[in-house]
């Protein structure tokens, strides 16, 4: 008997992918997956990947398809909050035993997805990271993480031990402040990262995700990479990592250190909710 075959499903909550990029990640894909791209990954309208209703009806049809055992986001960029409240209603049982990996404006689902306990939400690299430098090695990761041929090794150091973990962009999750789409992280290790942000927007967003009474019920903070960030005409005086600093420590949230998450190859994978020994 051969090995299993694990169906991936492919949508595009946010901005659409090329064709050229999808047949990149299939042949990455070898014989223990099989890659399904919705064709709503290649419609574009305007900024986004087809309408909000379709990205919806996208996201709903492979969730509740049966013979699918993950849901793959394809890529971020701005979209997916709008099918928040489009895309959740009508998921079924099939829906809660898959596992759902992305990361950037795909927080915005992982966080619904969490908060209404479906399935596996994972923080982790997308088809598209292919297209930066060295990117294969990024999707090699994922892929072995939703396969499990090496399920382990692409999880972030820092999110192996015991504990429960969440991982979000930080743009996304300031964002989602006082939606109400938030999962519950009560007691939870929260890893925090982002790209292209000014130091004073980071220091504006880590206000507001600290002040939250929420979440100033984590167990702690860990920072991921901001990658490019954009130089000001008049110096911040602190670095990202001592913003997260003092922000944690007006809000009364420990800070734990360093993650090894952000918009890069080296992107790790964060499980999110609790693990146990041996999981």
């Amino acid at each position: 008997m051969g090995a299993k075959v694990t169906r991936i499903g492919i949508v595009g909550p946010g901005r659409a992918i090329d064709r050229s990029l999808a047949e990149r990640v299939t042949a990455l894909a070898g014989p223990n997956a099989e890659l399904v791209f919705h064709p709503q990954c290649f419609l574009r309208e305007g900024h986004f990947a087809g309408s909000d209703a379709a990205r919806a009806a996208a996201f709903e049809a492979y969730a509740n398809d049966a013979a699918l055992d993950a849901v793959w986001f394809a890529r971020g960029g701005y979209g997916a909050c709008r099918i928040l409240d489009l895309a959740f209603d009508n998921l079924g049982y099939a829906a809660r035993r898959k596992t759902y990996l992305g990361y950037s404006d795909a927080g915005n689902l992982l966080a619904r997805l969490a908060r209404d306990g479906i399935g596996r939400v994972a923080h982790g690299p997308m088809p598209a990271d292919i297209l930066r430098e060295g990117g294969e090695a990024a999707v090699r990761r994922a892929l072995g993480f939703l396969t499990g041929t090496d399920e382990g090794a692409g999880i972030d150091a820092a999110a192996r031990a015991p504990g429960k973990y969440a991982a979000f962009n930080i743009s996304v999750f300031a964002s989602l402040i006082g939606t109400g789409w938030l999962p519950d992280l009560s007691g939870h290790v929260l890893m925090l990262e982002d790209v292209g942000e000014y130091h004073y927007r980071l220091d504006r967003m880590m206000f507001t995700i600290t002040s939250n009474p929420e979440v100033r019920k984590v167990a702690g903070i860990r920072l991921g990479r901001c990658g490019a960030i954009p130089v000001n005409d008049i110096d911040f005086g602190a670095s990202e990592e001592e913003i997260v600093q003092h922000w944690c420590a007006r809000g009364g949230i420990a800070y734990l250190g360093r993650a090894d998450i952000g918009h890069d190859v080296e992107n790790k994978i964060v499980v999110f909710g609790e693990r146990g020994v041996g999981v």
